[in-house]
């Protein structure tokens, strides 16, 4: 068991709620944020009820300039020491650029680059004070390439990869480790949120449970790993792109994002979710 108290934003769904059933299963007491207060308590409890561990939960909106220094301020003056910082909303959407409109551009900017850049400035300081720290932050595949139809996305999450590693490195002589945790396609809300529900992406994909990418995630991050790729296929991936020209990759890519007909968009949001959260009980259940 684990009490090192950690702190998940996004934490209300997909991958972020994975991750904070991941860590209070190793007995991490959490704070959790996402910009709905009633929503994130409501998660709070269930989590607390399971595993019994302590929770703070903040309903804040990330996309706003002072969220961060709010999120911090508030958990300072409530005593909660952050040990484990963990940078997971974030969010997308499918188009070509010049018809997705500015405001949404802006909003996966301020959500997936301006928010980790906060949060971290936020809370590396009293890591470094204390000479000890952990920080995840999700970044995507997506970060690898770029990626047609999903431009602003793949670069925002090419910059937290990129900010990751730099960031790992200027860290080298401190107990203070950074992972980018690059999953691929994810069964979460960022599909149909990113108005990809009908893509091949979705549809043909090898997907991914969000409980197993949470549980590559943490492991990699209390080894301290740099970059974690979850997902055999997703790491072939990786690696295949490794000889092929930039060109090629954002042709498979926008390939990738492309719909499918009608007829093949059989697999609904949440199918492998739930399968993995009855698997799951399942193996309790046995256990118990």
């Amino acid at each position: 068991m684990n009490a090192q108290t950690t702190l998940i934003t996004g934490a209300s769904s997909g991958i972020g709620l994975s991750l904070a059933r991941e860590f209070a299963k190793h007995g991490h007491d959490l704070v959790l944020v996402a910009p709905d207060f009633t929503e994130v308590q409501n998660v709070a409890e269930d989590i607390r009820q399971t595993y019994g561990v302590e929770i703070h939960s903040i309903g804040k909106d990330l996309e706003r300039a002072d969220s961060a220094d709010e999120i911090f301020d508030e958990l300072y003056r409530a005593g909660v020491q952050v040990e484990i910082l963990v940078n997971n909303a974030g969010l997308g959407q499918r188009g070509r650029f010049w018809e997705i409109p500015l405001e949404k551009d802006i909003s996966m900017i301020r959500l997936n680059i301006e928010a980790v850049i906060r949060m971290t400035k936020c809370f590396l300081p009293s890591m470094l004070a204390r000479g000890h720290g952990r920080i995840l932050n999700t970044a995507s595949v997506a970060g690898f390439e770029p990626g047609p139809l999903l431009a602003v996305y793949h670069a925002t999450k090419a910059f937290v990869l990129s900010f990751s590693e730099a960031l790992a490195t200027e860290l080298e002589q401190t107990s203070i480790s950074v992972t980018a945790l690059c999953p691929g396609p994810t069964d979460t809300d960022f599909f149909p949120k990113a108005d990809m529900m009908a893509t091949r992406a979705f549809q043909k994909a090898n997907l991914m449970a969000p409980q197993d990418v949470a549980k590559d995630g943490y492991e990699a991050v209390m080894r301290g790993e740099r970059v974690t790729v979850s997902g055999t296929v997703n790491k072939t991936l990786v690696f295949a792109r490794r000889v092929m020209t930039e060109s090629a990759q954002a042709k498979l890519n926008q390939q990738f994002y492309e719909e499918v007909d009608p007829s093949e968009c059989k697999r609904e949001r949440g199918e492998l979710e739930s399968k993995a959260a009855h698997d799951e009980w399942v193996r309790h259940s046995h256990s118990d």
